[in-house]
């Protein structure tokens, strides 16, 4: 007996949130009932626009959560009863089956919780042009499914059985880089390579020795680990200090769980800021425009390095939008970063002679490589390549187990009355650590400038129940420090009701 269901409904009665960025709930909560649902509504809509028709071949991976495979199957059942072909790609990055997917204007989905820990897993979709965005996540919200009786009274398949054979997006995506950068980019640098659970890891060692490189694989794991690469935890911290110590390191390479943000450390084993990390990479691309959230390093306009420069809210759909605005304005190169480290190149770029392709999607590999080659072809260190930047240093952590109301209560009470009002309440609460609070930002979240030059910001998670905070300073100590203190106060500060 077939049954309709609205997506609206469905969000308030599983849990499980549909937006931007996908769908993203508790494992327990993503029953396939659910991710058949969500994956149905997905491709109604890409009908109603032209994008998906019977026979539309659709691209699914998965990172390697436990949960990705059994998630992975109810995707790829939906996508037969609404009458495509699975390309069934396995275990591949986010941004390897994006690629291939707008290689082959076919739409694209990923299984996958990014840096969350396991206990939680969601589904990205992808159009066959780009990253869903907020038109799409509203149109798809807006969509009735019919679901047909495959699901046993918990919700889950009865027969998950899948024939498709396993395509190899791998490949091609490696090849990608090669390519464009040529077999000795990296010849005679030594690359530890921190591979813990990331999906991406093997294909990581393959790019770097495909490149001429060496590689020291290290710390790989058969359990899940949650590697934020914009909250590094301090046990990885520490460890990329010890390789680097006794390894003898040119740098680390690393990247979350499903390889779309990267994490570089310098020879030092010290982890590189994903926004400072990318101001170097739309250098060595020879980037004239650029796109990123507001919570990232203001050393990019500080740097006079590029033509145009836009912030926009925290979120890849809203930096592809801004991006999207730049190219349509007549900019020749244009691209993206996240103060994660996340990376989207948004036209085409030459790279000595050779082209590489757009890839408007976040990616963990591009902004690696860049840096890599260009400090190689400088003759310098990542370290002496950073400190060529103005000295603008960021710093983010957050609260978890913070639940998504009380954040945003918080920050409600935070902009209570006037500007003046505004920031004297802030003064208020932060004076003590940084100052006289001189002005405000609210294109996400709550953005403090002061006096002396220092920046916290604070915003609810949009996935996650945690409260982020983002520090800015003129050194790292002096950012890492604010932000704990920060986290500090507003940990213990109650909310007046």
């Amino acid at each position: 007996m077939t049954q309709s269901v609205s997506i609206t409904d469905l969000m308030m009665q599983s849990g499980v949130a549909f937006g931007t960025s996908g769908a993203r709930g508790l494992v327990s909560a993503m029953k396939d009932r659910v991710c058949f649902a969500y994956t149905a509504a997905f491709l109604q809509h890409l009908s109603a626009i032209g994008q998906f028709a019977p026979s539309t071949h659709v691209a699914i991976a998965g990172d390697l959560r436990p949960s990705s495979p059994r998630i992975m199957a109810a995707c790829a059942a939906a996508v037969r009863h609404m009458g495509g072909k699975v390309d069934h790609c396995g275990f591949v990055p986010s941004p390897a089956v994006a690629a291939y997917g707008f290689d082959r204007a076919i739409p694209s989905l990923m299984v996958t919780g990014s840096h969350i820990p396991d206990d939680r897993n969601g589904i990205k979709f992808n159009r066959i042009d780009g990253e869903v965005l907020k038109p799409d996540e509203l149109a798809i919200r807006a969509q009735d499914v019919v679901l047909p009786d495959l699901f046993d009274g918990k919700g889950m398949l009865k027969d998950a059985a899948s024939a498709e054979p396993l395509i190899d997006a791998a490949t091609p995506y490696i090849a990608r880089y090669v390519d464009a950068f040529g077999p000795r980019a990296l010849a005679g640098m030594t690359l530890g390579v921190y591979e813990h659970s990331a999906v991406g890891r093997d294909i990581l060692v393959a790019l770097v020795e495909a490149l001429g490189g060496r590689t020291v694989s290290l710390g790989r794991s058969d359990r899940f680990i949650p590697v934020d690469t914009e909250a590094v935890r301090p046990e990885d911290q520490q460890l990329a200090r010890e390789w680097a110590a006794d390894l003898q390191l040119d740098a680390i390479l690393s990247t979350d769980g499903d390889s779309d943000r990267p994490l570089l450390a310098d020879e030092s084993g010290i982890w590189m800021r994903g926004d400072v990390l990318g101001i170097l990479s739309a250098r060595a691309l020879g980037i004239a425009a650029i796109a990123m959230p507001v919570s990232c390093n203001s050393a990019v306009e500080l740097s006079g390095l590029f033509d145009a420069v836009r912030r926009t809210r925290i979120g890849s759909p809203f930096v592809i939008e801004a991006m999207n605005a730049l190219v349509t304005q007549g900019e020749a190169s244009v691209c993206g970063y996240e103060a994660n480290g996340g990376f989207l190149l948004a036209t085409s770029v030459g790279v000595e002679g050779r082209t590489l392709a757009a890839l408007p999607t976040r990616d963990a590999v591009l902004p690696i490589l860049s840096v890599l080659v260009d400090a190689r072809r400088r003759g310098v260190t990542l370290s002496a390549l950073q400190a060529q930047l103005p000295a603008r240093y960021t710093f983010s952590e957050r609260l978890q187990a913070c639940p998504t109301a009380q954040s945003q209560a918080l920050i409600a009470h935070l902009e209570q009355g006037n500007e003046a009002d505004i920031l004297a309440r802030l003064t208020d609460m932060f004076g003590e650590l940084a100052g006289e609070a001189t002005g405000i930002d609210r294109t996400d979240g709550l953005r403090i400038h002061f006096a002396g030059g220092d920046i916290i910001h604070l915003r609810p998670s949009g996935n996650a129940p945690e409260l982020r905070c983002y520090t800015e300073c003129d050194s790292t100590q002096r950012a890492a420090s604010l932000n704990e203190q920060a986290l500090a106060l507003v940990r213990d500060y109650s909310v007046p009701t």
